[in-house]
């Protein structure tokens, strides 16, 4: 049995720079995140400097730390053993890759093996659905303040139902109806927005990743803003549609997230490297959610306007079914070209 509300309390608490305490397999972790810290928390929550410190493989790989065959996994935990000069600023510098070019010699520092890995995991997992570093200082044993059980349901897109609807005349579309969905766990809210009325075909639908600075702001580094606008377009051209707004900013990793991975592309990183640079999977983001909005709405037949062959997998994974993949392509500008060109040639976006 998990505890719905458990999830949320740890989020809440790590966010304030108290530790969180997670069980797994024959043991515990006792966590504190090294973002929400400081050095005082620090002391208090070991004060003998015995805590190792916990990161992603992704970001282990930066450091030399992490084998050839952990970096493959990049969201997969490292644990690194405390020296005496392994104090609070010089883990900050090993969780943020922001402060790379500032000190870039670290070390010497060594990786040795994880206790209670799956527990690990977690914590990693967790910290990437409170938007915020995968990076820790870890305690082995503790009393368990929530279980992967736990952080199971949190993310749980079969607990996803529909809490509203209602008319929403649009730009595009004045006779446009806007759905909510949301699970009795997570905080965020995803929408549906249905342009036209089924008419026995299946409807063109389109996942649609939050971007705020793109949807919102007008972004010229990615093409989410430009995209979003031609699919309710092409939704209402066509006279069936189904946009379905997803809140897995950045990928999955929240905005905050992204917009440090906005900052390692200014120092020349591509989208895939910043990420994992973070610590981060390539893309974090669960189309699983997506799924289930549609078996919802009871469309489990659709023709998908995407150019990302792993959202059909994955939707077809799920029950549904793909009968068209329709592709989606804008210009590029002079600020999104390196984007574009990333996720064609390594993320296997195609035309």
């Amino acid at each position: 049995m998990s505890d719905p509300q458990a999830t949320a309390r740890a989020i809440d608490a790590m966010r304030r720079g108290w530790p969180v305490t997670i069980a797994g397999t024959g043991g515990a972790l006792t966590l504190l995140a090294i973002e929400s810290a400081d050095p005082v928390r620090l002391a208090t929550f070991d004060a003998g400097a015995q805590a190792g410190v916990l990161l992603s493989a992704g970001r282990a790989a930066t450091l030399k730390l992490a084998n050839q065959r952990d970096a493959a996994v990049p969201d997969a935990p490292v644990l690194v053993a405390r020296a005496p000069w392994l104090d609070f600023a010089a883990a900050t510098a090993l969780a943020d890759p922001q402060f790379d070019l500032a000190t870039p010699m670290k070390g010497p520092f060594r990786a040795i093996p994880v206790p209670v890995a799956d527990a690990a995991a977690a914590a990693l997992r967790l910290a990437r659905i409170a938007g915020i570093l995968p990076a820790f200082f870890v305690i082995e044993g503790g009393e368990p303040a929530l279980s992967i059980a736990d952080i199971d349901a949190h993310e749980d897109a079969g607990r996803l139902a529909i809490a509203t609807r209602a008319r929403l005349p649009i730009a595009h579309a004045e006779d446009a109806e806007i759905v909510a969905f949301r699970t009795p766990e997570a905080a965020g809210e995803h929408v549906a927005l249905l342009i036209g009325a089924p008419d026995g075909r299946p409807p063109l639908v389109r996942l649609h990743s939050e971007c705020l600075t793109g949807d919102v702001l007008g972004s010229l580094k990615c093409d989410c803003g430009p995209q979003l606008d031609a699919a309710l377009a092409a939704m209402v051209a066509d006279g069936w549609g189904i946009l379905l707004y997803l809140r897995q900013e950045g990928r999955g990793i929240g905005l905050v997230n992204k917009l440090r991975a906005y900052a390692l592309q200014d120092q020349g990183f591509d989208t895939v490297d910043a990420n994992t640079r973070l610590g981060f999977a390539v893309d974090a983001r669960d189309f699983g959610v997506a799924a289930r909005m549609l078996t919802l709405l009871k469309q489990d037949r659709i023709r998908l306007l995407t150019n990302n062959p792993a959202k059909v997998a994955a939707l077809e994974a799920a029950g549904v079914e793909v009968v068209e993949r329709v592709p989606h392509a804008l210009p590029a500008n002079a600020h999104n070209a390196r984007y574009l060109a990333t996720k064609r040639d390594r993320t296997g976006h195609q035309l």
